[in-house]
C-alpha cells in the first residue's frame, strides 16, 4: 500500500506520522515549498532575528529515514484520479493508491491593479519570507493591507527593522469581525503605540509599477498616494486548489470531504486549510485554516487511512495569537455582535493592554466562552467549564482554578467578580488561594 501525501505542512506531517505509527504502508510526502517540515507560525522570528530557519524544524533530518517517510521535493502540476496517477511540474509521474491532499492555502488577491507586481507579497509560505528579505533591504517604507492576523504579524516584522509601515484596514476597527468592540479598540491603540500609521475605514485602489515592473505606492480608495517599496497583502488567505477545479473532485471554496475526511473520490482524503467539512458541527465554520485544526485532521485522517475509521472532532473552539506585545486567547463561543441570549461580563485593566471576557447563555446561565488579552488562563479549565455548561457565578467563584501561573503572574479575578456584582447586584465570592492539587483534582472530576 503506497500513501502519497500532498503538503508537508503540520496536516501532511501529522498524517505522515500517524499512518507510520499505525501501519507500515509506503509513506510519500510531497512538498515544492521546501524539503524538510517547518513551523509557518514561526516564519516571522526568523525575519525579526529571534530564530535561524533550521530552528523552525522540529524534527532532524535523520528522522524522516528512520520512520521510513520518503520526502520529495516537487510541485504536482495535475492529478489523473482515474488512474491514482499524480504528474510533476519536472514531467515525472507516480503512482498511488491512497492520496492526502494537504495542500493548504494561499493569499487573496481581489484583482487590484498592480497586484502582481514585483514588491508585492503575501506572508504565508517560506518563498513569501524570501521576498521580503529581498526588498527589505534599504526599505524606506510598507504598505500593508488586510487587517487580520497576517497583517498585524507583518506589520510587527517591518517595525523590527524600523521599517514604517501604512496598515490599511477597510473595516471600521480593527479584525472587529472577529473581536468584540472593546478588545478590537484595544488593539488598534495598541498598534498606533507601536508607531504603525494605523489607516481604519481605507482600503487599496491600486498599486502602482514605477515603470520598470516594481511596485513604488499604493493608491487607497480615498485617491491618497503613500510611496512605499513593499505592499504586503494579507486580506486573508483561501484553499489552494485551483488546480484542481477541472477534475471529478468535488469543490466549492474548498475540496468537500465528509466527517472521516473522505472525498467524492475512492481513497482520496483531504485535510487542513483546503478541506471544506460537508458536516461542520454547530457554530464551527466547514473550513478552519487554524493550526490545531491541520493538526487534529492529519491524526484523524491517518486513523481512517489505514481502516480504523474515526470521525472527525475537533471539539471546543479556540485559539490564540499575539498583537505586538498583547498576547490574545479565545475558548468558546465570542461573538462580535453579541447574539440577544449572549450575555458577558467584561474588565479593563486600567492600562488598557489587559482584559478577561466571559460569555455566558442569558437563559441558562451557562458558560460558553472566555476572550482574554495580555492575561493567560488554563485551556483545559475553560474547556471543562464550557463542555459542562457551567453556570457563570460558580465560574466566577472558582476563577482562580483558571490563573495559568498565579506564583508568578498578577491576579485579576477578584476585579473581574467585582465588576459582574456591581452590574449584576450579585454577592459572589472568589475562592483566591488555589494550589495546582486544587486545579488537578478540578480536572480529574
Amino acid at each position: 500500500m503506497h500513501v502519497v501525501i500532498i503538503g508537508n505542512g503540520i496536516s501532511g506531517v501529522t498524517a505522515a506520522r500517524n499512518i507510520r505509527k499505525l501501519s507500515d504502508y509506503k509513506i510519500t510526502l510531497i512538498s515544492s515549498e521546501t524539503t524538510y517540515f517547518f513551523s509557518r507560525t514561526a516564519l516571522m522570528y526568523i525575519y525579526m532575528g529571534h530564530m535561524r530557519f533550521v530552528d523552525t524544524q522540529p524534527y532532524e533530518p535523520w528522522f524522516w529515514k528512520k520512520n521510513r517517510i520518503d520526502l520529495k521535493k516537487a510541485h504536482v502540476e495535475k492529478i489523473d484520479f482515474s488512474k491514482n496517477q499524480l504528474h510533476f511540474e519536472q514531467g515525472e509521474s507516480l503512482q498511488y493508491d491512497k492520496l492526502i491532499l494537504a495542500l493548504g492555502s494561499t493569499p487573496n488577491k481581489f484583482g487590484w491593479p498592480g497586484q502582481d507586481l514585483k514588491g508585492v507579497g503575501g506572508m504565508y509560505s517560506f518563498q513569501d519570507l524570501e521576498k521580503m528579505e529581498q526588498y527589505s533591504k534599504d526599505l524606506k517604507q510598507a504598505v500593508i493591507v488586510g487587517g487580520g492576523l497576517i497583517g498585524i504579524e507583518m506589520a510587527e516584522m517591518f517595525h523590527s527593522r524600523n521599517i514604517p509601515v501604512t496598515f490599511l484596514v477597510r473595516e471600521n476597527s480593527y479584525w472587529d469581525a472577529v473581536l468584540p468592540k472593546e478588545e478590537s479598540e484595544m488593539i488598534n491603540r495598541h498598534i498606533k503605540a507601536n508607531h504603525i500609521d494605523l489607516r481604519l475605514s481605507t482600503e487599496l485602489k491600486e498599486i502602482v509599477d514605477d515603470g520598470n515592473g516594481v511596485a513604488c505606492a499604493a493608491i487607497t480608495n480615498k485617491e491618497e498616494r503613500i510611496d512605499c517599496g513593499f505592499v504586503g497583502l494579507t486580506a486573508g488567505v483561501h484553499p489552494n486548489i485551483n488546480f484542481l477545479k477541472e477534475t471529478q473532485l468535488e469543490i466549492q471554496k474548498g475540496i468537500l470531504v465528509n466527517k472521516f475526511l473522505e472525498t467524492n473520490i475512492k481513497d482520496v482524503y483531504a485535510i487542513g486549510d483546503c478541506a471544506q467539512i460537508t458536516e461542520a458541527q454547530p457554530g464551527r465554520r466547514p473550513i478552519e485554516a487554524v493550526w490545531y485544526t491541520g493538526r487534529m485532521m492529519g491524526e484523524t485522517v491517518a486513523y481512517n487511512v489505514c481502516n480504523k475509521k474515526i470521525a472527525y472532532d475537533p471539539g471546543i473552539w479556540f485559539n490564540s495569537a499575539k498583537f505586538f506585545d498583547i498576547e490574545y486567547q479565545v475558548y468558546g463561543t465570542v461573538s462580535a455582535k453579541a447574539p440577544e441570549n449572549h450575555l458577558s461580563i467584561y474588565w479593563e485593566h486600567e492600562d488598557g493592554d489587559k482584559s478577561i471576557r466571559i460569555v455566558f447563555n442569558k437563559t441558562n446561565q451557562a458558560t460558553i466562552g472566555f476572550n482574554l488579552m495580555g492575561i493567560r488562563f488554563r485551556h483545559e479549565v475553560c474547556e471543562k467549564w464550557i463542555a459542562e455548561k457551567t453556570p457563570i457565578e460558580t465560574v466566577l467563584a472558582n476563577l482562580s482554578l483558571a490563573n495559568f501561573d498565579p506564583e508568578f503572574f498578577t491576579q485579576y479575578e477578584g476585579e473581574l467578580v467585582a465588576k459582574y456584582n456591581s452590574k449584576f447586584q450579585k454577592s459572589i465570592t472568589l475562592i483566591k488561594k488555589r494550589k495546582w492539587a486544587d486545579v488537578f483534582s478540578f480536572l480529574k472530576k
